[in-house]
């Protein structure tokens, strides 16, 4: 009898767990938001945070050329790559981690894309070209370009940019295994993109990708240490470099399914926290996403050595399942997760993504997740990445958008340079570095509508004040938008919108 009444209680949460069925619904029922014209914008704002030379195809066509001596200071080859948010500075560590999660979007869900998949391709191919520079050099990682304090003095347009383009790497001497091995990761990532489509591209990525991982693990050490008064408090390493150890394997196991890498994953998981209880996904700290992605070797590929990862993502996952006993996220009044105040939307997109994605596994596998005593399903985990999803394009208490360009009501005066200050064709002449400033405190909206970019979104109450000097919650983001791309596929896609 008393396990009767244990597998009633069972029954009981998992049937009275809010969202599977609107899970269902949302298979059946209309859709919420028009996922594929969100997908096409997510895509497209990459195009505006490029830097370099601009090819004919560009559509954010108000951008111009920037940056076509980066790199000549240390007499290297630096032009290309992206701008990570609202500023000049091409910063390695966001760029690399941006990189690895749009490929991975497209290694996911690239197959549901249609239309948009070629262009999706573009944007990971333009960051992947930009890494294989910066990486050129054996046992040299260049890991920026700017100076970011003096970058963060101007206000001005990248095409118009006079602040010193100073190049940082790491070497055996200034190590940087954090830097390095997101590097490795991103163009292991990359090569899994092009692996059909351009063979030949796609094996000179994993071949840099091996050099470059080899690099990480030997020379260890934290690019926080040796470059702090250059990277920090920008983008330090605070998670140190043991996650980014464990990323990068994991992504060459994936690229290229060697036991060496899988050696690697069994002898150091540990050591290199596979089971810390860190619930935060970011381009900082990668150990919720290594822990999805090695899952998948167990869930879908039957590698029994590796069963206890499945555990180790349940427990992430677990954390984010509102009204179960593990539950350890907090989230607004409106139904937003709520990470941190500081473009806490990267935390929302990151998340939607890892729960689409471990759905997708445990739906292969068969299999579901234990949280304290409920069982959550794969249709769970989606309608919880769904209600995200939704809440970022405007099913919110302000109505608003966070995805500038989509739907009627969206963010006008975000905190990003280029879009504050008139165009070049608009305004053909130079605008000096503090002469920009005016446009920061200016009220009225951007002259140029970055069209699909999120920026860091709403507070802890909901509320988003859209002031361009506040960039906490306006300045938008490489590695927001990244994640996303694979989440509005899957979205699309289910809803029959592609």
């Amino acid at each position: 009898m008393a396990r009767l009444r244990c597998l009633f209680v069972l029954a009981l949460l998992v049937v009275q767990l809010p969202g599977d069925a609107m899970a269902g619904r949302g298979h059946h029922g209309p859709a919420a938001h028009d996922y594929r014209d969100a997908l096409a914008k997510s895509i497209l704002f990459f195009e505006g945070q490029r830097s370099g030379k601009l090819p004919p195809s560009q559509r954010q066509s108000w951008r111009r050329d920037s940056g076509l001596s980066d790199g000549a200071s240390a007499k290297v080859d630096l032009v290309g790559g992206y701008h990570d948010a609202g500023d000049n500075v091409k910063f390695g560590f966001p760029m690399a981690f941006s990189m690895t999660m749009l490929a991975w979007s497209v290694v996911e869900f690239g197959g549901l894309m249609k239309g948009e998949l070629q262009h999706a391709r573009e944007a990971v191919r333009w960051g992947a070209d930009y890494l294989l520079k910066a990486t050129a050099h054996p046992d040299t990682i260049y890991v920026q370009v700017g100076d970011a304090t003096k970058d963060h003095a101007c206000w001005e347009r990248p095409e118009d940019m006079d602040t010193p383009r100073t190049v940082y790497k790491v070497d055996p001497g200034t190590p940087g295994s954090d830097v390095a091995a997101e590097t490795a990761a991103a163009l292991a990532a990359s090569s899994l993109v092009f692996r059909k489509s351009d063979p030949a591209y796609a094996s000179r990525l994993l071949a840099r990708a091996k050099r470059v991982f080899e690099f990480a693990d030997k020379h260890r050490g934290s690019y926080s240490t040796g470059l702090a008064a250059d990277v920090c408090p920008y983008y330090c390493s605070y998670s140190g470099y043991q996650d980014e150890l464990l990323w990068g394997a994991a992504w060459l196991h994936r690229a290229t399914k060697s036991p060496s890498y899988l050696s690697y994953i069994q002898v150091n998981g540990q050591v290199l926290g596979a089971d810390e209880s860190d619930n935060t996904f970011g381009w900082d700290n990668k150990h919720a996403g290594a822990r999805i992605l090695i899952s998948k070797s167990f869930l879908v590929q039957r590698l029994g050595s590796l069963h206890e990862y499945k555990g180790h993502a349940d427990t992430f996952i677990c954390s984010m399942v509102p009204g179960t006993p593990t539950d350890q996220t907090q989230y607004t009044r409106g139904g937003l997760l709520f990470k941190l105040s500081d473009s806490n939307m990267q935390y929302v997109t990151s998340s939607a993504f890892l729960l689409l994605t471990y759905a997708k596994y445990l739906a292969f596998g068969k299999q579901t997740v234990r949280c304290g005593g409920a069982v959550v399903t794969p249709q769970r985990l989606r309608a919880i990445a769904r209600r995200q999803v939704d809440y970022l394009l405007g099913s919110n208490p302000m109505g608003m958008s966070y995805m500038v360009g989509y739907g009627a009501r969206y963010p006008r005066r975000i905190h990003h340079r280029a879009s504050s200050l008139p165009s070049v064709a608009a305004h053909p002449g130079r605008i000096g570095c503090s002469q920009g400033f005016t446009a920061l405190y200016a009220g009225g909206a951007n002259p140029n509508v970055l069209v699909g970019a999120v920026v860091g979104g709403p507070d802890l109450q909901d509320k988003f004040p859209d002031q361009r000097n506040d960039h906490e919650h306006s300045e938008p983001a490489t590695y927001i938008n990244a994640p996303l791309v694979g989440a509005l596929a899957y979205l699309a896609h289910s809803y029959g919108q592609l």
